[in-house]
Formats: structure tokens, sequence, C-alpha cells
């Protein structure tokens, strides 16, 4: 009686366990691991719900619980009370800032609220990323595989999208419209610094692979977003046809005085060597069909 759990519906089963010589602790253990699992699913569900005060409960459930974060066996209910909470208070977000090994297994969702207000940790956790980046595009260009046939140029876009650098950096960005132009940033300064037409590209995939995950909070607000969805069809094509070249020079004509900004995001989605491909194409293409006509490049009107 002392050392069982005081249920009548588990009390039952503890002599037929003894009789198979499972260990106390065992059982005791089995069932708290399946009240931990049922308890982080309803955290989850409580932060799904519709109640008005759903959050109100699971900060009270995190105050209960947050003394306890340093037991291995309680910490999985902290993270995940914290990775539902759309705002961490911000004492539990520095404490676990403070703390590498904390802050090391602390969601996704939770190290965006630390990162948007520290610019310097997201960029220490973005670099590594960049670099490898472009040491893969590098490899890939310089590749001794390719042949005509399979050239630097033949993945799709939507292929290269599935990068694990772009899928990682979405997922890192989520909705965030902070981090998004953190990331711009970073993409801006290297390219300055390096000419490396590579970060480029990753301003473009970025800026699609959050289009195709219909990420409007970060696309409408992005000016670069539908001239960067529109020069994505003609890549994906290989060839920009009168109608969508009239298009892409509307959004360029569009650009404000004082909007100079822009200009420059849109001369970096310009400049990645995808898009210079594309058009260097179309511009063949059209060159080769006035040969055949005997005409001049003068009456084309593309």
């Amino acid at each position: 009686m002392e050392n069982g759990i005081l249920l009548p519906t588990l009390q039952s089963a503890l002599p037929f366990l003894d009789l198979h010589g499972t260990p106390r602790l065992e059982f005791h253990q089995s069932v708290f691991d399946e009240l931990r699992d049922k308890l982080m699913e309803q955290v989850a569900v409580i932060a799904e719900g519709k109640e008005e005060d759903r959050y109100g409960k699971l900060e009270e459930l995190l105050e209960k619980s947050f003394p306890l974060v340093k037991m291995p066996s309680i910490q999985p209910v902290v993270m995940q009370v914290l990775k539902h909470l759309p705002k961490v208070p911000e004492k539990k977000l520095k404490m676990v800032m403070a703390d590498k090994e904390l802050y090391k297994v602390c969601a996704v969702e939770v190290k965006r609220q630390i990162w948007q207000d520290n610019q310097a940790l997201f960029g220490d956790e973005v670099s590594p990323l960049l670099k490898q980046y472009i040491v893969e595009k590098e490899a890939a260009l310089f590749s001794s595989d390719l042949s005509i046939l399979h050239n630097f140029f033949s993945p799709t876009p939507k292929t290269r999208r599935q990068g694990e650098v772009v899928l990682k950096l979405t997922q890192m960005i989520g909705k965030n419209v902070k981090l998004y132009d953190m990331v711009l940033q970073f993409l801006r300064t290297l390219f300055l610094r390096t000419r490396n037409v590579h970060y480029c590209t990753l301003r473009a995939e970025l800026l699609m692979s959050l289009h195709d995950l219909d990420i409007s909070e970060i696309c409408s607000v992005d000016p670069c977003h539908k001239f960067t969805w529109c020069l994505d069809a003609c890549i994906r094509e290989k060839f920009v046809d009168g109608k969508r070249a009239r298009e892409l020079q509307g959004f360029l004509d569009g650009v404000k005085k004082g909007q100079e900004q822009v200009l420059g995001d849109l001369s970096m989605i310009l400049c990645d060597p995808f898009a210079c491909n594309t058009l260097v194409l179309s511009i063949i293409r059209n060159i080769q069909e006035l040969l055949s006509q005997d005409a001049l490049p003068r009456v084309s009107s593309v």
C-alpha cells in the first residue's frame, strides 16, 4: 500500500507485476512517462483551443514547472509550454538565453522570440548556414560530374528550394518579418563585401520558399515579391516571353522616387546566375529567330 500508486485502477496490477519480477521503480517510471506524455498533449490541445484564457492557463503551468526545468524528466513539459506561448515572459526568455544547455534544447518558436531582439545571436546561428550554402553552390558549379545535358542550371527552381539551407532558414524565420529582414540585411552586406552572386540566388530562393508556404505575412510586405514570382516562372520555363518581359519592366518602372533600396534588392534578384542564364538564353533564342527571318535586332520589340 505504501509503495503503490493510490489509484484503484492501477493497484490491482501491482501483485501481478510483482509475480513477474517487475521492479516497482519500472512501474512508477512507466506511469510517470505516460502522465507526462498526456500532459504534453494537453498543452498542445489547450494552445490550439479557442478559450480566451488559454494562454493564461499555460503561463500558470509555466510558473509551476519552470523551477524544475533542469530535471531531465520534467524538462520536455516546460519546453512544450514555452513552445506554445506566443509571447514568453521576458524574464523566462532571459533565463533560457543565459543557459547554453536550455537554449540548445528549446524549440525554434522560442528561439525566434529570443532572436528578434538579439541580432548578434541570430547572426551566429545564420552565419554557418550561409557559408554552407556558398560552399555547396561552388561545389555544384565546379563539379566534375557536369555535362552538356546535366549542367549547373538543370535543377528547377522548386527543386533548388528544397535544399537543406533554404529549408532551415525558412523554418528559422517562420512568419517573423523582423527575422526575415535581418537575413536580407546579412545577404546584402555579404554580397556587397564579396561580390559573390550565390548570395543573390539565396535572396530569391528564400523569398520563393516563403511564397510556396503561403506565408503572406512576409510576402505581402516584401516589395520584390511579385517581381521575383514572375521571374521565377520565367526561370522555370527557361525563357522570358514578351508578356512577361513587359510585366517585369512594369515592376521596374513602378519603383518610385525614394524607393532606391527596392531597386537595389531587385538588382540582386536579377543578378542571380539562374536569372541571368534565363535572360541570356532568351536573347539568344530571339536572335536566332531573327536570323531565320533575315531580320535585324532593331525590328524586334522584345
